[in-house]
């Protein structure tokens, strides 16, 4: 059950994560980093040699070993320090770690533009080369950015600017986590709350209407007030980016981003299209949760709010193991077997304990275990945390068990995709065990939540972020009144006419941190909808369960979207993203009925 928080030495060892797998011993991890120079060494001496297949073939197993090893050392001593980030031992070897990595990659960034300065027929030669077969893909993912590949001399001035074009994004981090100071404001009963940028959701998804109002103009109005230097921000950031995809001869700084992973501007024009012509779908939940509230007038600090009472169950660990297995199970007993192995081998670190990390991640590295941190507390969103990222787990286990080295890692594109799936099967499975009205109710508007949040407000966003850059682009000012205009036109398009709208939601957009980091949060949608159809199709047909293994266990060895497509997903149709909104609107269905019934 939900446990007080203790300290690490008293939590039993086998609710621990177990980092044998990685190293047995801090002793042990100094060891391998005393050695790891001596591969540097020899990464170091195929400078100004990678001019034939035989060589750069060499030098790529090289790179894979080192990888290897500086992935083993920064993964274990990051794990330590998520343990307690009040010891100092883990946080020196974190230290350590990463100014030695970041060291080595910079001295060793030779390579690409080496093999890139020869000539597209020497390369397509290179390529073909039969001592290549193992590493033919690397090979045309470094050719096909032959075009824009600048000059060593070039590469190496735009790398040293890199600190300063990224400084948007971190001038945009401090000023929110480190400056901005907002009104503590008061509760129904007139008592004060603080409000910062880590607890302004938990807020907004108060029952106290009184707070969440409050707690809404205090966040925004601070924001109005520092507009002007965060509009200047993220102005420097999209110049930025266009300045670079114009220096690397791409057409527009969304065609640099997304040409990273080999997808064409389509699926992003697809995305918000389809999304677009779905709007109607995400204008009934906005009336339905207005009716569900009881609210003559849903503002958007209304927009969290819970909708019923939520359930009351509580879980104790081992109870969240069975509905983990259970929710599994069309995934095949192969899969199921697997998780239930890392169950028993401690992969992971379950319980909240003073000093760790919070949240949730999945860690790991090629030759180790993978590895998940958890603060379970026996409520269902634990239970689903540990399900969702025993996901990223399992897709990387089958990625690094099928694929080479230097083949499985998995790209961003893809990453949510597993992970979903899981989360989508363990609501799937809860729903199927119960036909009582609240619960079904409290179930199915997570599930609508999840695509409320991933699919409709990132695709909002995407389209942010498309206009504001297209702008730019075309030589016009993102002075403030312009992007707040822009984003306010966009929460009306998108919530509808029962969403009233406060002025100070146009300053949202300004809180957004991919946005400093452009063109990313599409990703989100597109790997989301991509995850309900793949659910989907394995729920009505269970031998759909085996090419999404396949897809699994692909690694980084194709483009993302002939992975995906091997999984029976194609994104560069409207059909995905169709069945994931179809799948909205059915949910949405039962939701209205649901309610009516509750309400009786």
């Amino acid at each position: 059950m939900s446990e007080a928080v203790r300290e690490r030495k008293d939590i039993e060892e086998k609710f621990k994560w177990d980092l044998s797998s990685l190293y047995e011993s801090d002793e042990e991890w100094e060891k391998a980093l005393e050695q790891v120079d001596a591969s540097v060494a020899e990464y170091a001496a195929y400078a100004g040699k990678l001019k034939d297949a035989q060589t750069i073939a060499e030098y790529f197993g090289k790179e894979s070993e080192l990888e290897r090893k500086l992935d083993n050392l920064f993964c274990y001593a990051s794990l330590r320090r998520s343990e307690d980030l009040r010891e100092e031992v883990p946080q020196k070897m974190y230290a350590r770690m990463y100014g030695k990595y970041v060291m080595i990659i910079t001295a060793l960034a030779f390579a690409q533009p080496e093999i890139l300065s020869l000539t597209v027929e020497e390369l397509e030669n290179i390529e073909n080369d039969p001592v290549m077969k193992d590493y033919r893909f690397l090979m045309e993912q470094l050719r096909i950015r032959k075009p824009h590949t600048l000059s060593q001399n070039e590469e190496e001035l735009l790398a040293r600017f890199a600190e300063v074009l990224g400084a948007p994004a971190l001038i945009s981090e401090n000023l929110q986590d480190a400056d901005l100071k907002f009104a503590p404001v008061n509760d129904q009963d007139g008592n004060s709350h603080e409000v910062h940028g880590s607890n302004y959701i938990t807020l907004q998804s108060s029952n106290d209407r009184t707070l969440r109002k409050n707690a809404f103009f205090s966040f925004y109005d601070t924001y109005k007030n520092h507009i002007n230097t965060f509009a200047s921000t993220y102005s420097a950031a999209v110049k930025a980016a266009a300045a670079e995809a114009q220096a690397r001869h791409y057409n527009s700084s969304r065609e640099m981003s997304m040409a990273q992973n080999n997808i064409p501007l389509g699926v992003y024009d697809n995305l918000v299209k389809t999304v677009n012509a779905h709007l109607p779908e995400m204008y009934r939940y906005v009336a339905l949760r207005r009716r569900l509230l009881g609210l003559e007038e849903l503002h958007y600090y209304d927009l969290y709010a819970p909708l019923v009472k939520g359930s009351e169950e509580r879980y104790t660990y081992g109870e969240a193991q069975k509905l983990l297995l259970e929710a599994i199970r069309p995934l095949g007993e192969s899969y199921v077997n697997k998780v239930r192995e890392g169950l028993d081998s401690r992969w992971i670190d379950v319980y909240p304990n003073t000093g760790k990390s919070g949240g949730a991640y999945s860690s790991g590295t090629y030759e180790s275990n993978p590895y998940i941190l958890t603060n379970f507390t026996g409520t269902l969103d634990s239970v689903s945390t540990i399900t969702h990222e025993m996901g990223h787990s399992m897709h990387s286990w089958y990625s690094n068990t099928h694929q080479p080295a230097h083949y499985a890692g998995y790209t961003l594109f893809v990453a949510e995709v597993a992970s979903t799936v899981n989360e989508n099967l363990l609501i799937e499975n809860l729903l199927s065990k119960t036909e009582d009205p609240q619960k079904r109710l409290v179930l199915i508007n997570q599930y609508l939540e999840n695509f409320k949040g991933t699919v409709y407000r990132q695709t909002m966003f995407a389209e942010f972020e498309m206009e504001a850059h297209a702008m730019a682009e075309r030589g016009e000012a993102l002075d403030p009144a312009t992007l707040n205009q822009l984003y306010l036109g966009l929460i009306k398009k998108y919530f509808g006419p029962e969403l009233t709208v406060d002025e100070e939601v146009q300053y949202e957009w300004a809180r957004i941190p991919h946005f400093y980091r452009p063109f990313y949060v599409y990703v989100y949608a597109t790997g989301y909808s991509s995850a309900v159809a793949i659910s989907e199709m394995i729920r009505k047909d269970p031998k759909n369960a085996e090419r999404y293994l396949e897809f699994l266990s692909m690694g980084g060895s194709q483009y993302p979207l002939d992975e995906l497509k091997h999984a029976g997903v194609d994104l560069l149709t409207a059909e995905p993203i169709d069945l994931a909104l179809n799948k909205f609107g059915a949910l949405l269905d039962e939701a209205e009925k649901l309610a009516e019934a509750v309400k009786k």
